[in-house]
Formats: C-alpha cells, sequence, structure tokens
C-alpha cells in the first residue's frame, strides 16, 4: 500500500530539488529500494504465511513475478490516471533490478553459509 501511495501521489506542489543537494537518478535509486524491500520482506512474508512450508525457490519465484507484475501495473496507472506523473521504461527496470536484489538479499540471507535456516 505504502509504494502505491507513493507512486500515484503527486509531488508537483513540493519543490523537492531545494538546497545544494542533487542526485542524479535519485527517482530511480527509490525505485531500486523500494523494490528491493519488496522483494526481500515479500519473501519473509511468504515464509510466514507458510509456516517456512513453502520453499525457498517456489517463494523466490512468486515474488519475483509479484514485483515485476506490481511495477508494471503501477507504471501503467500512473499513466493513465495520472495528470503530472510519467510512465518511465526506467523506473520498470528500477523495479525489476530491485526486486532481484531483494530476492539475492534473501538467499544469500538463508544460505548454507549462513545460520537462517528457511524452515525450523
Amino acid at each position: 500500500m505504502f509504494i502505491t501511495m507513493l507512486s500515484l501521489f503527486s509531488f508537483s506542489s513540493m519543490d523537492l530539488n531545494t538546497g545544494n543537494l542533487n542526485i542524479p537518478y535519485a527517482d530511480k535509486i527509490i525505485h531500486f529500494v523500494f523494490y528491493l524491500g519488496f522483494g526481500f520482506l515479500g519473501s519473509l512474508c511468504f515464509r510466514e504465511r507458510t509456516k517456512g512450508a513453502l520453499g525457498l525457490i517456489k517463494t523466490v519465484k512468486i515474488v519475483v513475478i509479484s514485483a515485476v507484475a506490481y511495477g508494471i501495473i503501477i507504471e501503467i496507472l500512473q499513466y493513465t490516471i495520472t495528470t503530472d506523473r510519467m510512465a518511465e521504461f526506467g523506473d520498470v527496470l528500477a523495479n525489476v533490478l530491485g526486486a532481484f536484489a531483494g530476492i539475492g538479499l534473501i538467499r544469500w540471507v538463508f544460505s548454507k553459509k549462513n545460520p537462517l535456516k528457511w524452515k525450523f
């Protein structure tokens, strides 16, 4: 819900570029970070909802497909229902890369080298 609200909310009335700090591609970085969280937290959510019964590989597939589909839907909604937000392919790419980074992080956290286990 948080990502949806931020993706569809209009920031045109706010001046976000005040001051001396001007970060190039800041919006793409934000997309990447949000979807990294989506991938990581989504995997943990599926794990908890299934009490560890859903395997890591299946969970990863579900979360990646969900994140990519959700990111594309949000970009379509930005194009169709908002007046001052733009749909950009770069946003979709940042979303997908962020989701994969979140999945990579979850796979690393639950790898054989780390003490955390997927199933208790």
